[in-house]
């Protein structure tokens, strides 16, 4: 257990992470904004996490910043490129300016992806049915090699270093949720019989490759987190001792700090948020072979899915106990009593995302004392909006104004 943990430590007080230091313990977690709808960031983006910014946050992470074409998993997702950079910076120095830092989430969407490569399939930790990609017409995936491995690294390794040109203060290397990092860490889909495959150590090489490279390429400006399953809530797939086991491998590779989150995109969507999810507005985003996608979820979603706070906590408790790196809990905190006993229980940091979708002023209102509890309700009406032109919202506000996503952010 962490040092911090044996004294009572205020969500609103500095964290130090890496070569960052933030003004508070709130991090807005990464979550696709939809946001970018040609590819580019736009106002809209920039309003986004600058309203999230002067809410008080201590840093706001943008979403799925693709480390290549070929790494993302919709079309409107943006890349990192140099054509991306002026308007990124736009956004890093209106979040500065309201106090608070940027990360950028890099990531790869290995075989989850809704794109045909121009060639070929799409690469994966192994060979064979492509189960999301079925949905798009994409029936199968192949495993990568040694070259594609280095050459995806030094794709994560450029796009850290894009966005320091960009201003951001810290990059999140996506590691769960089903793309590709977590292709070779999860069971479910690493079949490999070499060193890259098998046990926990070894299924967690390339993961570790990656964050070496990144580490090498910016550790010494910029802070470099990882976020990983605990869980991807899937029989056979990652559990809380394996992650813990990743997390000791990530400590010793030099991560700055560890997300905690879980929950798999096609074993288990749900589990990412806890509550069930809205399934009748997916069957009406979806065509094709694409529908069948809500149905299969509709099956095999629990019933009596109920929403509570701190939902990962218990399996966090085993990982907090295997490293002494500062770690963010994900997990639906929605109140100061939840926030409050994430520090109890010895954890850094706090990261959420839909409390502060529903009010971007969610943590200035809880140290004011204006606010003791988010009126989210957890119906993930919201996630919804990386189908929506005009990106993501809560749904009980107001629309977002259309004309800020057809304008660039740096225009």
């Amino acid at each position: 257990m962490s040092a911090q943990s044996k004294t009572q430590v205020s969500p609103f007080s500095p964290l130090m992470f890496g070569p960052l230091k933030l003004r508070n313990r709130f991090i807005k977690a990464g979550a696709n904004e939809g946001m970018t709808p040609d590819g580019m960031p736009t106002k809209a983006l920039l309003q986004h996490h600058r309203d999230i910014a002067a809410g008080g946050v201590g840093m706001t992470t943008v979403a799925y910043g693709a480390v290549s074409p070929e790494g993302r998993t919709f079309k409107h997702q943006f890349h990192m490129s140099n054509e991306v950079i002026p308007h990124l910076r736009a956004l890093t120095d209106a979040v500065h300016a309201e106090g608070a830092a940027a990360c950028l989430q890099i990531t790869h969407g290995g075989s989850f992806t809704m794109l045909k490569p121009a060639h070929g399939y799409p690469k994966s930790a192994s060979s064979g049915f492509n189960a999301f990609g079925f949905l798009q017409g994409i029936l199968w995936q192949t495993q990568m090699q040694v070259a594609d491995m280095e050459r995806v690294a030094a794709e994560f390794a450029r796009a850290a270093q894009l966005a320091r040109e960009a201003g951001f203060d810290a990059v999140e290397i996506h590691m769960g949720h089903g793309y590709l990092l977590n292709q070779f860490l999860s069971p479910l889909s690493n079949k490999r019989k070499d060193g890259y495959g098998g046990s926990v150590e070894a299924r967690t090489r390339f993961p570790a490759l990656v964050l070496r490279r990144v580490k090498d390429a910016v550790g010494q400006n910029m802070a470099v987190s990882c976020k990983i399953n605990q869980t991807d809530a899937a029989r056979g797939g990652i559990d809380p001792q394996q992650a813990a086991v990743t997390a000791q491998v990530l400590q010793a590779e030099g991560a700055d700090l560890l997300t905690l989150s879980g929950g798999h995109n096609m074993y288990s969507p749900w589990a990412l948020f806890g509550s069930a999810m809205p399934i009748a507005d997916m069957k009406a985003q979806t065509k094709g072979l694409a529908r069948i996608g809500p149905w299969a979820l509709g099956l095999q979603q629990p019933k009596d899915l109920q929403f509570r706070e701190l939902y990962f906590l218990e399996s966090a408790r085993l990982i907090r106990q295997a490293v002494s790196m500062p770690l963010a809990l994900v997990g639906g905190v929605k109140s100061l009593a939840a926030a409050q006993q994430v520090m109890q229980e010895g954890f850094e940091a706090i990261a959420l995302a839909r409390a502060l979708i529903h009010d971007s002023s969610f943590v200035n209102k809880l140290q004011l004392g204006s606010l003791h509890q988010s009126a989210c309700n957890s119906c993930n009406g919201c996630v919804m909006g990386i189908y929506d032109p005009n990106g993501v919202r809560c749904v009980f506000n107001p629309p977002n104004d259309p004309q800020l996503s057809r304008v660039l952010a740096g225009d």
